[in-house]
């Protein structure tokens, strides 16, 4: 179902979303492309981000959705919402990094969460987000997140994730109530 805020339309990926939605994710967060923009990992880990297989693996999965969303037609941000029973994981968030700043990320992180609860009646919202990320989770943090210090090790050796630049990466749980 398609839902449109101003000249944002909101909508279910599809497989025919793949190639374009790995472009966004890639742009948002790696190489040179993903300077223009803040949430750029360029400096920490460098290779991919995600891959077409990642994609589809959310897009096909009966538990999870990717959250699209457009503007006059082109894809401009994107999130993965996965049920979790009562909670609702939120990942593979991305902003086109030329819109970056402007309040589009505060607006999708708002729709997901509504999603999370109307859909699944999740009742909480994690995520994880790499610890020395200070500024992207100070920015989770004025949308109601809480750090937990709950630490994951991050995945060294698996190139799926990217080439980490640095030895001392960790994947951090935020939660936020969503009652």
């Amino acid at each position: 179902m398609d839902t449109t805020t101003g000249r944002l339309t909101y909508r279910d990926a599809t497989d025919a979303d793949v190639d374009d939605l790995v472009a966004l994710i890639e742009s948002a967060y790696r190489g040179d492309a993903s300077r223009a923009g803040w949430t750029t990992e360029a400096d920490i880990l460098q290779g991919q981000r995600t891959d077409p297989e990642g994609v589809l693996a959310v897009i096909k999965s009966p538990d999870s959705r990717l959250l699209t969303v457009e503007r006059d037609g082109a894809i401009v941000a994107c999130c993965q919402l996965e049920h979790r029973g009562a909670h609702a994981y939120f990942g593979m968030f991305a902003v086109s990094p030329a819109l970056q700043g402007e309040g589009l990320g505060k607006k999708v992180i708002a729709e997901a969460e509504r999603r999370a609860r109307e859909t699944w009646g999740a009742t909480r919202m994690h995520m994880t987000v790499i610890s020395v990320r200070e500024d992207l989770i100070a920015w989770y943090e004025r949308r109601g997140y809480r750090r937990t210090g709950e630490m994951t090790p991050f995945p060294y050796g698996d190139e799926r994730f990217g080439i980490p630049q640095r030895d001392d990466l960790a994947f951090e749980l935020l939660v936020k109530p969503l009652v």
